[in-house]
């Protein structure tokens, strides 16, 4: 018998078999990017809120989010990861799937947007906000959206079609910013030949500018599926959707902990403030320096879009165990850099703050920390991700959630949001510490826990030094009334203590390594 190879047939193969991973990567980058720009645009959009608005107005803004946060969660039932499970079935038509969850998800979502339509002046009211019923009924649009696109956009990504989702949700990214621009920048200077909009917002910028952005937003982002949603049958398979349901709500429940440890403090802020009669300035000045801190935030989603993916891929690979703990020290020691960056320059990177929203920047460094604690706990909890044990992610939250709790009831009535601000510290730290210990049982990993000690003790002295410096030589500092040489001088200061820094944290990793 002779055989013939044909060498296009064996390379077309190889493509073939090496194309699953490069989609993946391809996907992974699309995705992230459309997630990473929506966090970038909000960032940039805080100096407008910030002078525009009073603390009071952006404390408003960052409660009605909250709640946003935690019903979009709710609304969409967990059927986003359902139809993946469900439409990757055999014998099961997918067409089926997305038009069973389409239309479960409609009902809930219409029914809720009803609800709040009706009832939106009592809402107002009970929540403070008499007059206000038209943002009651454009949070109950955009849930409502929110919720049907969200299972129009799990379609796109069944469908491989990463462009078409990463384009619809940058075009929902830029029209939010687009009318945030207009209507803080524009609309007030030309109110009597734009006075239709007058039906919809007050002539005055206040936070029901930002609530309606955010509805104008979603439904362009409506708009854009209609296609697609002429594409849906419309179909209800009563069994295909009670085992659907069986497996979704599960999910939501479980995540319901996580997104309520990350917004909790927002909407505790109105019960145990320790200024009852202003909490929602506490709460515009708490959100106003958190956002200081998301750039550390930003870096560590970058990471989990690249890093989860790569984690999954060398499982199976020889030395995997090592390598995992190789990257859990250069990303603690690049958290180290970016916390360091930040706090260091803090006087530059605060003006991006109007002057009124400056006075809580002193909690950026605690919510620094905070980040860079929680993106060490999405290392070390890879472990129940790779050796099956899922079950567990609820209860380490759960601990997380309770420790959050605990500390806003027990200090925020005499520490405002310091009491916040700490609740997510120590809410992240019993979170990594529960998953390495539980960790180092199931799946052991062999982390050098006296370098990545050394690494965070390192970090904590530069900045500890930069803080006897500024008492000593630049107590008083103020970047806006200091002159040339004054700003030079502690700038660079502050420059040579990060260099010290990355040469402390290169020795630590790297020649101590080579030693061994």
């Amino acid at each position: 018998m002779v055989f013939h190879f044909n060498r296009a047939k064996i390379v077309n193969f190889a493509l073939i078999m090496a194309n699953p991973l490069k989609q993946l990567a391809g996907q992974t980058m699309i995705y992230g990017l459309s997630t990473i720009l929506a966090r970038i645009i909000n960032f940039l959009l805080v100096p407008i809120y910030t002078r525009v608005l009073s603390p009071e107005n952006y404390g408003v803004v960052t409660e009605f989010m909250a709640y946003i946060a935690v019903l979009q969660v709710v609304l969409v039932l967990g059927l986003e990861t359902g139809c993946f499970r469900f439409a990757n079935k055999e014998g099961v038509d997918p067409r089926k799937v997305y038009s069973s969850a389409f239309v479960t998800v409609f009902s809930v979502g219409a029914t809720f947007l009803a609800l709040m339509l009706a009832f939106a002046n009592p809402i107002a009211s009970a929540l403070g906000y008499d007059g206000y019923g038209a943002c009651i009924r454009y949070m109950g649009g955009i849930l409502a959206l929110d919720a049907v696109t969200a299972i129009l956009f799990a379609k796109l990504r069944q469908e491989n079609k990463a462009f078409k989702f990463a384009i619809f949700k940058t075009v929902k990214i830029v029209a939010e910013m687009g009318a945030n621009l207009y209507l803080f920048l524009v609309f007030p200077k030309h109110v009597e030949s734009h006075s239709w909009l007058l039906n919809f917002i007050p002539a005055t910028p206040d936070f029901s500018y930002v609530i309606f952005s955010i509805f104008v937003s979603c439904v362009v982002c409506g708009l854009l599926f209609i296609p697609d949603f002429f594409k849906l049958s419309f179909s209800l398979d009563r069994k295909l959707t009670r085992q659907m349901l069986a497996y979704s709500l599960p999910l939501m429940v479980a995540a319901l902990p996580g997104i309520m440890n990350d917004f909790l403090d927002r909407i505790l802020f109105r019960f145990f403030d320790s200024n009852p009669d202003q909490w929602r300035e506490s709460v515009g000045l708490y959100q106003a320096a958190v956002k200081l801190a998301v750039i550390m935030n930003l870096f560590i989603q970058m990471f989990r879009y690249a890093a989860e993916p790569f984690f999954f891929r060398q499982s199976r690979e020889k030395g995997s165990l090592k390598l995992y703990a190789d990257v859990q020290e250069y990303f603690t020691a690049f958290c180290g850099l970016v916390f360091l960056g930040v706090i260091l320059y803090i006087d530059i990177i605060a003006l991006i703050l109007g002057p009124q929203f400056r006075e809580a920047v002193g909690i950026v460094p605690i919510m620094l920390l905070s980040y860079m604690i929680l993106g060490m706990l999405f290392n070390v909890s890879m472990w129940y991700k790779l050796s099956g044990k899922t079950n567990v992610a609820i209860w380490i939250t759960l601990s997380g959630l309770a420790v959050t709790a605990l500390v806003i009831v027990l200090f925020m009535p005499t520490y405002s949001y310091w009491a916040a601000a700490y609740g997510h510290l120590a809410s992240y730290i019993v979170m990594f510490i529960i998953s390495a210990v539980l960790g180092a049982k199931y799946y052991p990993i062999p982390y050098r826990w006296g370098r990545l000690l050394m690494i965070m003790l390192l970090m904590g002295a530069v900045y500890g030094v930069s803080l006897l410096i500024d008492s000593a030589i630049f107590s008083g500092f103020d970047i806006r009334a200091a002159s040339a040489g004054q700003a030079v001088a502690k700038l660079g200061i502050h420059t040579a203590l990060i260099l010290s820094y990355l040469a402390g944290a290169w020795y630590i990793i790297r020649a101590r390594r080579t030693q061994k």
